[in-house]
């Protein structure tokens, strides 16, 4: 089944499902990043993160996840969020917020992928959130949403790059779009303002000294001591290499209602972070990605600031 009278259709519906962008890409095997991605492996950049090295193929060749997969459709979600926290507060990373992505963009994904069922036909396929060996920034590079930054984010000349990437990989054949240019030029601003110095050189990040890993994918009692005093006051997640781009002047506040913040977890002061107790935990993120951490996760985290 090849046509490509079906491309506007579906970006069509990705606009009206909240999706900011929706572009393809043949589902074929990733030759430029075997090598990366083996190098990235080897150096350990990818700390305890061990899941990082297993499905090694499979992270490589859509075609091993999807039977006769034919097509990769990538689309970007924006979550910048209309206000932030206290300023004199630990920090949570904007994407965190709300309510947990996985679960919003998913619910996104199966109306989009029953949609095309009752539209086009009997396509097969599968939804991917950031939850499988997905390489989905590379995917969403070549469907042509953006070029891969120094600091291995994603950015669009358009919206910069606080946006979620999600794909749908499908067993129709679509023409791809292409990829797009690299605009990041001689700017190094998320490379000098990294605390942790976990961005190396450009385009290469040590992931077991990001501040991301080390406050939700490092399962350790204690934190590195090495890190004493470069967390910048941030307790989950970390937005610096974002917050810094340049591009990120042209973030739009996400018009995703599920992702809007709860008004308290802006205006909690350290004192009451500090002071924080499975009740207020469970309430403040009972939908949240949050929840990863766990109470005890947290508390680590934040006695790790003071």
């Amino acid at each position: 089944m090849k046509s490509n009278n079906y491309k506007q259709l579906i970006k069509n519906k990705a606009t009206e499902l909240g999706f900011l962008y929706c572009g393809f890409s043949k589902a074929d095997f990733l030759e430029e990043e075997a090598p990366r991605l083996e190098k990235w492996l080897n150096l350990n950049y990818h700390g305890k993160m061990s899941y990082m090295a297993n499905y090694f193929d499979k992270r490589l060749d859509p075609r091993l996840l999807v039977d006769d997969a034919k097509t990769v459709i990538s689309l970007l979600l924006n979550y910048y969020p209309e206000e932030i926290q206290n300023s004199e507060s630990p920090k949570v990373s904007k994407y965190a917020y709300g309510e947990d992505y996985h679960t919003v963009i998913k619910d996104k994904l199966r109306e989009f992928h029953q949609f095309l069922r009752e539209n086009i036909g009997e396509i097969s396929g599968r939804a991917f959130v950031d939850s499988a060996p997905v390489m989905d920034k590379v995917w969403a590079k070549k469907a042509g949403l953006g070029w891969i930054g120094k600091n291995s984010n994603l950015i669009h000349p358009n919206e910069g790059s606080f946006f979620f990437i999600a794909e749908l990989i499908i067993d129709l054949e679509i023409e791809p779009d292409g990829p797009m240019k690299d605009f990041c030029g001689t700017c190094t601003k998320c490379i000098d303002s990294c605390p942790t110095e976990a961005i190396v050189q450009p385009y290469l990040v040590d992931g077991s000294k990001c501040i991301s890993y080390l406050t939700i994918e490092l399962k350790d009692e204690l934190l590195p001591n090495e890190f004493k005093g470069k967390m910048d006051n941030w307790m989950f997640g970390c937005d610096i290499c974002q917050d810094v781009c340049p591009w990120n002047r042209f973030s739009k506040s996400t018009n995703e209602t599920r992702f809007k913040p709860n008004p308290i977890l802006l205006e909690l002061t350290t004192n009451q972070w500090q002071e924080l107790n499975e009740d207020v935990f469970n309430q403040l993120f009972k939908l949240s990605a949050v929840k990863r951490t766990k109470l005890n996760g947290l508390k680590r985290n934040i006695k790790f600031l003071g």
